[in-house]
Parts: structure tokens; C-alpha cells; sequence
């Protein structure tokens, strides 16, 4: 069994390759995929070759964790039944071509117990949308870290008004807490608010947030940032860095502030981003704004990382089946 993938043979060399495909499992399922998004954050990185070294990291490799498609094969203990529709969030089937994370491909083999259902009400028109799953967990967790934190402070300040940055505003008005504000120095990306505000930093008076989320990945931004902290405040970084973040210590000391890194989403953010999108808590809508056939997958990936209008590009597999 084969699939057609994107191939990343080394930095800023991708193209579309006919690859055969791992024999599935009695615990896998092999899905067609009819979407996958593109991440202007780790597959820039891993398109430019700015990743950080981490095991499992080389070339060649199938990019892509945001995919949705339709189970065609469940084995008998996979947990999953031919015609279920699901979220992919990656895999890795393509022999000695490494799968990070390996969901921008026609189809897959993969373990279905890394698979999630998605045939609730709210996504049966979802489409498309649906690939956005993964980082509206993402969001999710950097706020509530799979439900392990009691004592949570929701985003007063979100830096970066991104897809990810739109869903954590987002996710916080669905909570019902004060709307946040968002920083954003991009005209271009300044529109589109739900319920907050966008301002640039020097619109911005105020210098006692509690918390401040920055999602931008800019590793500069410390100093700023600790300068509008309330005393005991808090800077989460939810973005992915790939140079070393410093800061000045006195103005940290003197306001005691706090640092979290927000690691990656786990399955217990997935399951309740879902379950928030299923009560309409939560929306998808108008966040996908670029799409192109997976063919023409190499002037895709370029416009996602260098188009400041493209929030989130969309491959389509389905000219592939």
C-alpha cells in the first residue's frame, strides 16, 4: 500500500513522493486523509532547518500533525470502525523516511489509539476546519496544562494575534473571563477579533497583567513583557523558540515574576478542546484562509511562511485518492 507525501529531503528542498506505506496492525487504522494544515511554527523550523536537535529529528521526513480524514481499514483491536471520521495527529509509516510528524500525507497508518473521533454534530459541516484540532488543544493546555493546574490565571495579554493566538482569546472568552487584550504589530493581522481587543504594544497603557501569554515565538520580547507585570505576575511561553531567551533580572526581582513554559498538548486537551467545539463554545470559523491542492504543496508551504495575510494554508488531499 502506498500514499503520496510530503517530503522534506532537506531543508528547503520539499516535494510530493510516492511512498509505501507500513502494513497496519491489529491496533491501527489506515485513514485517507482529505485535509491537513500547514504550522507556521515547528514545520517553519523544521523547513528551514532551525529545529532544535531532539531525538527522532533528521532528513528525509513527512512534516504535518493537523490532518482529518476517513477510517478505510480499523483493525479488530484499534478501537475504531471503517467510516469514522477522525483527527490525525501525525504518524509514522514511512519506513526509513521519518514521519515529523507525519500527517501531510495522502493517507496513513496509524495507531488508533493516537486517532480521535470527530463525528459529533458540531463537526459534521466542519470540514476543512477541523484541522485546527490540534491547536486549539494547544491553546487549551498552555492555560490549564491537561487539567493538572488548579490555580489557574487566564490570559490577560496574548502577544501575537496568529491562529494560535486567536484561539487562545477565544478559549478565554468561552470560559467567560475578562476578554483579553492582544498585541499585534502586523496591520495585516490586527483584524478579525471576537470579543477582545488588538492594539500595539505602544497603544497599550497598562502594566499590571497578571498574566501574559506570548505566542508570538520571539525570543527578545522577556524584558518587554516583564515591564507590564503586576507584582507576582506571570509570562507563559507558548510560542517555540529556537534561540536562547535571557532577561534582565533586576526589573524581574522587583516584581517577583513568575516564567512557565507550556509544553506541547496532550490527549486530555484534545478530548476537551473537542468536547468545547461539540457545545458550540467554541468556534473554528474564519481562521483558514488559504487552500491548495496537494500537488502544488511546495508553493503552498512557501506562501504559509512567507504571506503575513495567510493564517493557516490547508492542503487537499483529495485530488490524491
Amino acid at each position: 500500500m502506498k500514499a503520496w507525501a510530503v517530503v522534506l529531503e532537506q531543508p528547503e528542498h520539499l516535494q510530493l513522493s510516492h511512498l509505501e506505506l507500513t502494513p497496519a496492525g491489529r491496533e491501527d487504522v489506515v485513514v485517507d486523509i482529505d485535509f491537513s494544515g500547514i504550522s507556521t511554527g515547528t514545520e517553519r523550523l523544521l523547513f528551514t532547518g532551525q529545529m532544535p536537535a531532539f531525538p527522532g529529528m533528521g532528513y528525509p521526513l513527512v512534516p504535518g500533525y493537523e490532518s482529518v480524514g476517513t477510517v478505510i481499514e480499523a483493525g479488530p483491536d484499534s478501537g475504531h470502525a471503517v467510516g469514522d471520521r477522525v483527527f490525525v495527529p501525525g504518524a509514522r509509516c514511512y519506513g526509513e523516511v521519518r514521519g515529523l510528524f507525519g500527517g501531510a500525507a495522502s493517507r496513513v497508518v496509524v495507531a488508533g489509539a493516537r486517532v480521535v473521533n470527530i463525528a459529533g454534530r458540531a463537526f459534521a459541516d466542519a470540514g476543512e476546519n477541523a484541522v485546527l484540532l490540534a491547536l486549539a488543544a494547544t491553546a487549551y493546555h498552555a492555560v490549564a496544562c491537561g487539567g493538572k493546574r488548579r490555580d489557574i490565571v487566564a490570559p490577560e495579554l496574548i502577544v501575537g494575534h496568529g491562529v494560535l493566538g486567536r484561539l487562545l482569546a477565544r478559549l478565554t472568552v468561552a470560559a467567560g473571563f475578562a476578554a483579553p487584550t492582544v498585541w499585534e504589530l502586523n496591520p495585516v493581522r490586527s483584524q478579525g477579533a471576537e470579543g477582545y481587543s488588538v492594539l500595539r504594544p505602544e497603544d497599550d497603557p497598562r502594566r499590571d497583567y497578571r498574566a501574559i501569554y506570548d505566542v508570538s515565538g520571539d525570543p527578545k520580547l522577556l524584558d518587554t513583557l516583564v515591564q507590564r507585570l503586576a507584582p507576582g505576575g506571570e509570562v507563559v511561553l507558548a510560542g517555540f523558540y529556537n534561540q536562547p531567551l535571557s532577561f534582565s533580572f533586576a526589573p524581574a526581582f522587583m516584581r517577583e515574576a513568575n516564567f512557565r513554559c507550556a509544553a506541547e498538548w496532550q490527549r486530555p486537551d484534545l478530548l476537551a478542546t473537542r468536547q468545547l467545539i461539540e457545545e458550540g463554545r467554541l468556534s473554528l470559523d474564519g481562521l483558514i484562509t488559504h487552500r491548495a491542492e496537494a500537488p502544488r504543496a511546495a508553493d503552498a508551504y512557501r506562501t504559509a511562511f512567507g504571506d503575513a495575510a495567510c493564517l493557516k494554508m490547508v492542503l487537499d488531499w483529495r485530488v490524491c485518492a
